[in-house]
């Protein structure tokens, strides 16, 4: 069973930032983009940064400005770093790894932003 590892998330107060790691082991390979998704309770999970090979980065308006996707790729680790952070990013943030054979996702690490 391969396994993203994530790390990072807990509780910060509106305004803060925050930062998430996920790696991927190095049996994954032919990676073509790494995600992170967030899901709130009652909402469907929803794409909050995306970098595909080769660098090119997209996101939502919802976090565009505030939040940055990274990636190490001799580390196969992708990087969420969110500033300004507000109560409706309240979610669990789950990172996914896109081959051309398949989707990996990670566990999912709770972020809380308290107002």
């Amino acid at each position: 069973q391969v396994q993203l590892v994530e790390s990072g998330g807990g509780l910060v107060q509106a305004g803060g930032s925050m930062r998430l790691s996920c790696a991927a082991p190095g049996s994954i390979s032919s990676i073509n983009a790494m995600a992170w998704y967030r899901q709130a309770p009652g909402k469907q999970r929803e794409l909050v940064a995306r970098i595909v090979k080769g660098g090119n980065t997209n996101y939502p308006d919802s976090v565009k400005g505030r939040f940055t996707i990274s990636g190490d790729n001799a580390k196969n680790t992708v990087y969420l770093q969110m500033n300004s952070l507000k109560p409706e990013d309240t979610a669990v943030y789950y990172c996914n790894v896109q081959t051309p054979l398949r989707s990996y996702w990670g566990q999912g690490t709770q972020v809380t932003v308290s107002s």
